[in-house]
C-alpha cells in the first residue's frame, strides 16, 4: 500500500504542529479525508482518574475514531458570538464565546480548537435563503436528529442518515449581513446616538468620536433631519439609537425615546428596513421571535453587546427551514472548523455539529457515541511501550479495561494492527484486561483472545438496548444492527470466550414492556451471552434536550410520565428502578440468565446504589465496558 503522506510534495498542513512524539502523518486511500498522525508515546497503560469506575487501569492504542467523520465550513460562514454578533468561522480564535446549545436551549460556551482543511465542498440551500457551503461530512441538527450533508457509511453495517430535499434544519434561521458601515451608516449612528441621548457606555463614546472626526457632537447640532435617508442612514440611526435608549430585558429587545421626532423616525426606519414591530407605549418593540430579534441586532450592528437576548432562549423543536437542495460544487476549498464545551455552534443560523479537538482527541459526542475526529493519533509503539511498563516492579496486574474510551477495534485497527501486540503483553504479563467494542475487526482475533484467557481472565462486552430494528434505526443511527451485534456475540462465545451484554438503555414505557424485554432477553440467551446487565435510561445534560425534541415529535402522549420520571435529574426515579428490577428478575431466570442459571446476572444501577451495586459484575467477564451507555439519539 502507497501512503500518500510519504511522497514529495505532500500537503504537509496535515501534521499537527507541536504533537508530542509525532513522527509522520499520512493518509491512505483506504480512509478518504482521514489523517493518521503516528506517534511515538511515553505512555500507554493509563491511570483511570476518579474513584466511579470498577477499573482503574486503560489502554487506548488510538486516540480519535475512523469510524467517524469531519465537519467543516468554509471561511466566511457567520458564527454566533456570545455578545450576539457574529464573526467567520475563519476568524474565530481558541477561547472565544460562542452560542452552542444544551437542554435544548442557547448557551454561551469557548472555543476549544480551531483549524483548517481542504475537501471536496457542498453548498446546501434551503427555503428562507440561507445557503452555507460544507464538507460532505458536516452534520446539522434537523427536527429528526443530526444529519450528515451526503450519503456514506459511518460503518461497516449502517448507512449515515443525511440531508434530503424537505429536511428540516433547526436553528435561527439566516443571518443577516452586517452593514457596511460607510458615510450613511456613520452619519445616520450620529444622529441615533446624540439626539436618543448619548450614554455614558466607552464603547459608544468612542465610536461616535471616530465617526465625528474626533469629537462629540452637540444635539442642537443635529436638527435638520436627512430628507432622503437610505437604509444605510435607517441602520446607522437604528444602531445608535439602541445603543442610547435600546434595551433587551428578558430577551425582548426595545427601542424608546421621549422626543417624538426621533420615535416617528425609528418607526420609519423599521418599516424601511422591513423588521417586525410592533408600537407600545413603552416603545417599539422587535417582533417576529429569536430570529427577528437576531436580524436587527445584526442588521443595524449596535455597539452595546446583546447576547442577552439569545442567552437562554429555546431552542426551536420543529422547524421551517426546510433543504431545497444539496450540490456538489465540483471543487475543493479550504474549510475551517472548530470545537466548543456544548458539542456544537450556530453556523449561519443553524444549530451545527463540531468537531473534536486535534489537542486532544477526547471521545467528547456522548449523544451520538458514533463520532471522532478522522484527525487520528495512532500510538504506533504502543506495544513496545506497554512491554515496557508491564516490567515496572510497581505494576500489581490490575484489570485493565480497553474501549472506555476510543474503540480498539476501529477500522484502522485493520492497518496498524496494534491490538494482537497488545493482547499478548497483557497476557505474558499475567495482566487480566476486558474489551468494549462495536467493531467487527474483533473477530480477527478472536482465537488469539481464546489463547490469552488461557493465561489471564478475559472480558468482552457488547451493548444492546433492543431489537425493534425501525426503532433502533430512529433512536440509535449510526450503530450496528441488532442483529449484527448479536452474530459478535456467537462468535465470542463460539470461541469459548466470556461475552457480557449491556441492555442498555431501557428506555420507560418505551421498551420496557414485558413482551419486548423477554424477546430481546432470548436473543441474547440464545447468542450464548455470559452476563447481562440492565441499565435504564439515564439522561445527562447535552443528551436530555435530544430526548426530549424526539419524545415530543415521536410520542408526545409520553411528555409528561417521563417529566415525573426524571423530574430529580439524570437518572430515572428510583421507584422506577426497582419496578424495573422486579420486572427483569423472572425473565433472567426464565432465559438462564439469572445468578442460579448457567450464566452471571446482573442488576439495574442507579445513582443512590452506586454505578455497580454488590454482586452486578459478572465473574466470569470484568465489566472494562461502558459503564452507562448513553441513548443514541442524533
Amino acid at each position: 500500500m502507497r501512503w500518500d503522506g510519504q511522497k514529495d510534495g505532500a500537503d504537509r498542513q496535515q501534521a499537527l504542529p507541536g504533537l508530542p512524539g509525532l513522527v509522520r502523518s499520512v493518509r491512505t486511500p483506504d480512509f478518504a479525508d482521514v489523517v493518521f498522525h503516528e506517534v511515538n508515546a511515553k505512555s500507554v497503560l493509563n491511570k483511570v482518574p476518579g474513584d466511579g469506575l470498577p477499573f482503574n487501569w486503560t489502554v487506548n492504542p488510538y486516540r480519535g475514531c475512523t469510524h467517524g467523520c469531519t465537519y467543516c465550513l468554509t471561511g466566511d460562514t457567520p458564527v454566533l458570538l456570545a455578545d450576539g454578533r457574529t464573526k467567520p468561522i475563519a476568524d474565530l480564535a481558541v477561547g472565544e464565546e460562542v452560542f452552542g446549545t444544551s437542554e435544548g436551549r442557547y448557551v454561551v460556551t469557548r472555543v476549544r480548537a480551531h483549524w483548517e482543511t481542504v475537501k471536496p465542498a457542498y453548498r446546501v440551500t434551503l427555503s428562507d435563503g440561507t445557503q452555507v457551503v460544507a464538507g460532505g461530512d458536516h452534520r446539522f441538527l434537523t427536527d429528526e436528529g443530526w444529519k450528515h450533508v451526503t450519503p456514506g457509511r459511518c460503518d461497516d453495517f449502517e448507512e449515515r442518515p443525511y440531508l434530503v430535499k424537505g429536511a428540516r434544519l433547526v436553528g435561527t434561521g439566516r443571518f443577516a449581513a452586517p452593514p457596511a458601515q460607510g458615510e450613511p451608516y456613520r452619519a445616520g449612528y450620529l444622529w441615533g446616538a446624540v439626539r436618543g441621548g448619548l450614554p455614558s457606555h466607552p464603547d459608544v463614546l468612542a465610536r461616535v468620536r471616530e465617526y465625528a472626526g474626533g469629537r462629540v457632537p452637540r444635539e442642537n447640532e443635529l436638527v435638520q433631519w436627512p430628507t432622503t435617508p437610505d437604509e444605510e442612514w435607517s441602520k446607522g440611526f437604528l444602531a445608535g439609537l439602541f445603543d442610547a435608549r435600546g434595551s433587551s430585558t428578558g430577551g425582548e429587545l426595545v427601542l424608546s425615546s421621549s422626543d417624538s421626532a426621533v420615535f416617528e423616525a425609528a418607526v420609519l426606519a423599521l418599516t424601511r428596513l422591513r423588521v417586525s414591530h410592533v408600537v407600545e407605549v413603552r416603545g417599539v418593540r422587535i417582533v417576529g421571535g429569536l430570529a427577528e430579534r437576531l436580524r436587527f441586532l445584526h442588521l443595524v450592528c449596535p455597539v452595546i453587546p446583546r447576547g442577552t437576548a439569545v442567552e437562554g432562549m429555546a431552542v426551536p423543536v420543529t422547524s421551517r427551514l426546510a433543504v431545497v437542495s444539496v450540490e456538489s460544487l465540483g471543487v475543493t476549498r479550504t474549510l475551517y472548523d472548530i470545537t466548543t464545551g456544548t458539542g456544537d455552534f450556530v453556523a449561519n443560523g443553524l444549530v451545527s455539529h463540531n468537531c473534536f479537538a486535534r489537542n486532544t482527541h477526547t471521545y467528547l459526542d456522548l449523544d451520538a457515541g458514533r463520532d471522532f475526529d478522522t484527525q487520528v493519533v495512532v500510538k504506533v509503539n504502543a506495544v513496545d511501550v506497554l512491554k515496557s511498563q508491564l516490567r515496572s516492579k510497581r505494576w500489581r496486574r490490575e484489570h485493565v479495561a480497553m474501549g472506555t474510551n476510543t474503540d480498539p477495534y476501529q477500522r484502522a485497527e485493520g492497518r496498524y494492527r496494534l491490538m494482537p501486540g497488545i493482547i499478548r503483553a497483557l497476557a505474558d504479563s499475567g495482566t487480566p484486561f476486558s474489551i468494549l467494542t462495536k467493531g467487527t475487526v474483533l473477530s480477527r482475533d478472536v482465537p488469539l483472545l481464546a489463547q490469552a484467557a488461557s493465561q489471564v481472565p478475559v472480558g468482552i462486552g457488547v451493548s444492546l438496548a433492543l431489537l425493534d430494528r425501525e426503532l433502533q434505526s430512529g433512536l440509535e443511527p449510526g450503530t450496528p444492527s441488532p442483529q449484527a451485534r448479536l452474530e459478535l456475540v456467537r462468535r465470542v462465545r463460539d470461541a469459548g470466550l466470556p461475552c457480557g451484554v449491556f441492555v442498555a438503555p431501557v428506555l420507560p414505557k418505551l421498551t420496557d414492556s414485558e413482551e419486548g424485554l423477554d424477546a430481546l432477553l432470548a436473543s441474547i440467551a440464545d447468542a450464548g451471552a455470559t452476563g447481562v446487565t440492565v441499565l435504564p435510561l439515564h439522561l445527562r445534560p447535552g443528551a436530555r434536550e435530544w430526548f426530549a425534541r424526539w419524545l415530543v415529535r415521536e410520542r408526545p402522549d409520553l411528555v409528561d410520565d417521563y417529566r415525573g420520571l426524571y423530574a430529580r435529574g439524570s437518572y430515572v426515579d428510583a421507584r422506577y428502578r426497582r419496578w424495573l428490577t422486579e420486572r427483569i428478575t423472572p425473565l433472567l431466570r426464565r432465559h438462564g440468565l439469572d445468578a442460579r442459571g448457567k450464566r452471571d446476572a446482573v442488576g439495574v444501577p442507579g445513582d443512590d446504589e452506586g454505578l455497580w451495586p454488590e454482586g452486578s459484575l459478572p465473574s466470569s467477564a470484568p465489566p472494562a465496558p461502558v459503564v452507562q451507555e448513553q441513548l443514541t439519539l442524533l
